[in-house]
């Protein structure tokens, strides 16, 4: 495996394992993705910083909500100009459980930064925006398509 590679699918191994943690609801394996200092912004906007702040703003959500599971896409994996820095843009959907849809209002853009933190690359910052595209349900619907090729997720 190539330098490009090891450190693209370290990225990719990250991001799809927080997006494991979130289906499996685990609040406390969601958290411990992040840096000490890392800081996540919800699909509703909340900002949240610091690791123990974010699992203690995951766990009541998990202990409340059936949260719908994600499933995703990468479109991109950049690394930084000082190479310890690495930037993920992807593409994500939810499955209400139990559906058999996609649920495309839960449609969103993900960008997440990671950097290297003894010899592992944990999260810095995730964001996770809805893709409303206000006015262009002709965008919605192709990301929704393009969603629904991935495929359910696991349990779904």
């Amino acid at each position: 495996m190539s330098q490009a590679e090891d450190w693209t699918a370290s990225a990719r191994r990250v991001y799809f394992g927080l997006l494991e943690d979130w289906n499996r609801q685990d609040a406390a394996a969601m958290a411990a993705r992040f840096t000490e200092r890392g800081s996540l912004v919800g699909f509703d906007g909340s900002a949240i910083d610091g690791r123990t702040c974010i699992e203690a703003h995951l766990q009541p959500i998990f202990s409340r909500h059936p949260t719908p599971r994600f499933i995703a896409k990468v479109r991109e994996v950049r690394r930084m100009a000082n190479g310890q820095t690495l930037l993920l843009r992807a593409v994500a959907g939810m499955w209400p459980r139990g559906a058999t849809e996609l649920e495309p209002n839960l449609n969103a853009i993900q960008t997440m930064v990671l950097s290297l933190c003894d010899g592992v690359y944990r999260i810095e910052m995730f964001q996770n925006t809805p893709a409303a595209f206000h006015g262009r349900p002709d965008e919605s619907e192709k990301l929704s398509a393009e969603l629904r090729e991935v495929g359910k997720p696991e349990g779904a």
